[in-house]
């Protein structure tokens, strides 16, 4: 029965990673629409520097300084981490002086951030409060990056558009929540199942909110294309 369990764990573990890889390449479109573009446009940062912020904290938590038994989690932040440096690399690259200035002011910042959440839970707790201390930081920075795509919630409602809300990034956000909710049940580890099952109810909201404005987008093309044929 153990086995079993293990296995089950094992496999909800890399489920999840394998659907946080989908999660962290789900931008590609993006950011090639960028580079084609050599602009930004209405796109925000914000949601990749969030993301690294996560990836990083939530790298220290799945070491085995911090907590042991759960490699899975460093693993697969280590692999995020990349991903959004290499993404907000190209942003500022292309982004605007204005922005280029608060995307790299963001990005000293959390490195700054990094190394003070490092050294003060290596030198100032012993191994459970390190824990619980990286543990409780990892569930507000795995919050706000689940939350961060709403931020365009707003520009969609506008617009009446989902071409700035990825329905690739808002799917996979939900399968990786869901795998590491699943993850963390059968670690019996809340610092990873009661974020995932946050992220888990905020994946499906993005994707209530793609189809109703998707299906909306495309009435609305619909009703043009009559209106235009009905003078031609």
């Amino acid at each position: 029965m153990s086995s079993v369990y293990s296995v089950c764990c094992d496999a909800a573990g890399i489920a999840g990673n394998l659907f946080a890889f989908v999660l962290f390449v789900s931008p590609i479109p993006t950011f090639r629409r960028i580079i084609r573009n050599g602009s930004t446009e209405q796109f925000s940062g914000l949601p990749y520097i969030y993301a690294l912020l996560n990836c990083l904290i939530c790298l220290w938590y799945g070491m085995p300084l911090v907590s042991p038994g759960i490699i899975l989690v460093a693993t697969v932040n280590s692999v995020g981490a990349i991903f959004q440096l290499i993404y907000i690399g190209i942003f500022i690259t292309f982004a605007e002086k204005a922005k280029k200035m608060k995307m790299s002011g963001l990005l000293t910042a959390i490195f700054g951030i990094y190394a003070i959440i490092v050294f003060a839970s290596m030198k100032l707790f012993d191994p459970h409060a390190r824990q619980l201390f990286v543990g409780y930081l990892s569930v507000a920075s795995l919050i706000s990056m689940f939350a961060s795509p709403l931020f365009i919630i707003n520009l969609v409602i506008r617009t009446r558009s989902v071409e700035y809300m990825p329905f690739y990034l808002s799917l996979s956000t939900f399968l990786m929540s869901l795998s590491f909710f699943t993850y963390g049940m059968f670690k019996h580890d809340p610092f990873i199942y009661v974020p995932n099952g946050i992220g888990t109810i905020l994946g499906v909201v993005q994707l209530v909110l793609y189809a109703y404005y998707s299906r909306t987008s495309t009435e609305d093309l619909g009703l043009r294309e009559s209106f235009i044929e009905s003078y031609a």
